[in-house]
């Protein structure tokens, strides 16, 4: 009997879109428990649409989205929310409350969620500030943090439940090199440390390549390409090699399609003085 742990998430034969256009079809693939899985590709590929799926704000509207093997679509309301109290979510640029102090934007989830006494939370929000470098800057705003700090504030946050599955939007988007470096460092070792699953949403190759176990490149409504960095980016499927060299022109063509340029330019030489 095999001993391999069955996928915290699954998604099996899903189809979903808005309106007319189709954004998955037909999708079938696995997060691996206890590893960091990149969701990549060119922009409007359905990367987002795969986290609000697994969060269940939108639901395929054809196959399954399995969270440790139970149906997301089906769910309940009140299922719903036991399940999005084990996912953590890192949004893009942080998503920070400005009104409140970096322990009380931490604290929220803890205080919305459950009835610990408050010297608790916040002990519990000092250990997961401490874990990001960031438990001196318990007392300051966000307009008071840089965008890296703000990013780490925000990863504090979702794991302030201690979640099975943390989903990160963008996480490295608009900072810094040192910043980036501290950010990508973080999820990896955050990942090992507390045995979670992440799933990463970004376009920036080199890092997310750096720290991912498993990579997923989505086009076209399917997967182009899938497997370890090392071998995605070794792909011959045209589009992946394109995404991965950040090739200008290929089958994500650099011209919009239009008519030629003797149609457009050749009737006005004609009327030239």
């Amino acid at each position: 009997m095999s001993t391999t742990s069955p996928p915290l998430v699954e998604f099996k034969d899903v189809t979903f879109g808005y309106g007319a256009r189709d954004i998955l079809s037909r999708v079938s693939f696995s997060v691996p428990r206890g590893k960091v899985t990149a969701l990549m590709g060119a922009s409007g590929g359905g990367k987002t649409t795969v986290l609000r799926l697994v969060g269940g704000q939108q639901r395929a509207q054809h196959g399954q989205v399995l969270f440790d093997g139970q149906d997301v679509g089906k769910m309940a309301p009140a299922a719903l929310y036991t399940a999005r109290r084990r996912m953590g979510m890192l949004f893009q640029f942080g998503a920070l409350f400005t009104d409140m102090s970096v322990l009380d934007n931490v604290a929220f989830p803890l205080r919305e969620h459950t009835k610990l006494p408050e010297a608790l939370v916040r002990d519990i929000v000092l250990m997961k500030l401490d874990a990001v470098g960031l438990r001196g800057a318990r007392d300051l705003m966000p307009s008071e943090v840089s965008g890296g700090m703000a990013r780490r504030v925000a990863l504090a946050r979702a794991i302030a439940l201690d979640p099975d599955l943390v989903m990160y939007d963008e996480p490295f988007a608009g900072l810094d090199p040192i910043s980036l470096g501290t950010a990508a460092r973080l999820i990896r070792q955050l990942n090992d440390t507390l045995g979670l699953t992440s799933i990463i949403v970004s376009h920036d190759l080199e890092e997310t390549f750096r720290i991912a176990d498993h990579v997923i490149v989505l086009a076209n409504g399917g997967i182009a390409a899938q497997g370890r960095p090392e071998d995605v980016r070794k792909s011959t499927d045209p589009l992946v090699h394109q995404f991965v060299n950040a090739l200008p022109d290929g089958p994500v063509r650099f011209h919009y399609p239009g008519v030629s340029v003797a149609d457009d330019f050749g009737n006005s030489q004609g009327g030239r003085a």
